[in-house]
Parts: C-alpha cells; structure tokens; sequence
C-alpha cells in the first residue's frame, strides 16, 4: 500500500466571515448587523435552530455552532413584550455565537437589530425557506470543516473518472494532462491538488484558489487553461477515483503485467485504487492514463478484465490436466 503525505491532514479554522465570503451566493444571504464580529469562529460544522434558548432554557446550548432562525422563532419573539424578548435575544448574544442567520428574508424585529450591533453578532438575512437554509448550511460547513490536505500531484477528470496524477518533478505530468485536456478532458488542478475527506470515506479534490484555472508548462511557463480550451475544460471539484503514478522505469525492474493485484494509495485513511504507469521514451502517457481511467470505470461497475482473463485461463488449464 502506498501512502499519502498525511494521515491527519489540517484542521479547519472558519470565520463568519470566510464563511459567508465563499457561501454568500449559495445561501442567498446579506448581512445586516454585528460587522464588528465577522472574525468569530465557528467551532462546529453543524447548525443550531435555539428555539429552547429562545423560551429561556440555555442548558446545553450549542452556541458554537452557525445559528439559524425561521418563521416559528421570529414570530414567537413577536409575541413576548418587548423588554422580555430583548432579554431572551442578550441572553444568546451573550454566549458570542458565530452568527445568526434569519430565513425566509424576513424583516428582523429592531431590538434583534439592535441587540446584534451592540453585541457584535454578525446577524445575516437569507431569503431561503427555513429547511432549505438548513439543509444548504449543513452541506456548505461539510465541506469546510472536512479534513484536508495537500497533495503533489495534478488532477484531471477521465469520463467522470477523477484522477490524481503523481510523479517525481520533471516526469511528464503537466505534459501528460496538457493532452488530456486537448482530448476534451477537464483540468481539476494542477501541481499541488487539495484534497477533502469527506464523511470518513469521499474524497473530493480541489485546486488551490490562487492556481484555479492555470497550468505550469515546462518550456512555456503559466498557461490560462481557460482561455485556451474554453470553460469546459475546467471543473471546479471531482471525486479522487484512482492514483496514477508516472515513474521512471529501469530494466530489470518488476512492473505488475496482469492486473490482478490491485494497489491502494490512502490519503486522509481512506483507501483509492492506485497503477503505476512506466515512464519511458516514445510511449504515449495521455492513453494509458486514459485506458487506467476507463478500466477503473469498468471495475467500479463489476467489470474485472484482468479477472475474468485469469478465470478463463483457469478453466483452460484444468481441461488440458
């Protein structure tokens, strides 16, 4: 088994404010109080619905988590006398929540304005429905609470098939992707490629932010793949399927021929399928990366070529005995 450069990978640090920086659009939401405490921490990658803290019963309030509000929260807070659900508002704001979201884009009472601002609760308005928000939330705080790491290595999508591309520098990856994406295919990343685990058993791969969109070709130096291949050679995110390794290969050195041992490469504790493609003047890398991808797509639909081959062998071999 070969390993990733990490087990552990990074733990996440998220702000309301990265948080609605990256997911702003998706939640449809705009902030309208508590600017001052956009640098506060969210602790928890879930979300919290304080209706009971609402009624006044702060026991077990998970106050580290995004806070989200709908119709039922608003309009009982409606129904109190004003001092006493300004009351029950400070009583949360003071257990400094990440945030507050409002759903529905509904027009917060001014004392939840009020209290927001001079608590610095970054108080956010979204005109999603109230389990629509949730749901939303909930996906967008996967994603940034999941482990992560970075791989050496370029990622390219085969039909649906993502595939990390690692090798030694200098031994034709950027080359090898470069005509993978004039076949049609799309670039993921190139060079260093993040990597998030999600769940404990998905991994999904991304490119940094500041290379999203670019490649580093030897020879000709930072190309906007964009640019030249148009929008569909890129995807923003893909599913790591199979780790392709180019190396170099020497004489005398033993290469898997049949195909029956499968190699596993772990990253983040979770196990991909992994081939190991010889290196050698004259062979076209960008086929056999593409024929690995399509023979992992037949394995991951109970298509084992190298399997049914070594059965038909079988037989062939007991008839002649």
């Amino acid at each position: 088994m070969r390993k990733g450069e990490s087990a552990a990978g990074s733990s996440p640090r998220v702000t309301a404010r990265d948080f609605f920086a990256q997911h702003g659009t998706a939640l449809d939401g705009k902030l309208v109080a508590g600017q001052s405490g956009l640098g506060r921490m969210i602790q928890e990658g879930s979300v919290n619905r304080p209706g009971l803290q609402l009624a006044g019963y702060l026991t077990n309030f998970a106050w580290q988590r995004v806070q989200i509000i709908g119709a039922g929260e608003t309009s009982y807070l409606r129904s109190l006398p004003a001092d006493e659900a300004r009351r029950r508002v400070r009583a949360i704001f003071l257990r400094k929540i990440p945030c507050l979201i409002v759903s529905r884009g509904m027009v917060p009472p001014d004392f939840l304005l009020e209290e927001a601002e001079e608590s610095g609760t970054p108080l956010f308005l979204s005109r999603l429905h109230t389990m629509r928000l949730i749901n939303t939330v909930t996906i967008c705080l996967e994603m940034d609470f999941a482990p992560r790491i970075n791989e050496q290595g370029s990622m390219v999508d085969i039909q649906g098939i993502g595939v990390l591309l690692k090798g030694t520098s200098g031994v034709g990856k950027s080359e090898c992707v470069l005509s993978l994406i004039a076949r049609g295919y799309s670039l993921v990343a190139d060079d260093i490629t993040t990597i998030f685990c999600l769940e404990g058993r998905e991994l999904v791969a991304r490119a940094p932010d500041i290379s999203r969109f670019y490649m580093e070709v030897r020879g000709i130096g930072i190309i906007d793949v964009t640019s030249l291949f148009g929008l569909k050679a890129i995807r923003m995110e893909k599913r790591v399927d199979l780790v392709a390794t180019l190396r170099e290969w020497k004489p005398g050195e033993e290469i898997e021929r049949v195909g029956l041992d499968q190699e596993e490469y772990e990253i983040l504790n979770v196990r991909i399928p992994h081939v190991t493609v010889p290196v050698r003047p004259g062979r076209d890398l960008a086929t056999l990366v593409e024929v690995a991808a399509l023979d992992q797509k037949l394995r991951a639909m109970g298509h084992n070529a190298a399997q049914e081959f070594n059965n038909k062998l079988t037989k062939l071999t007991k008839r002649k005995q």
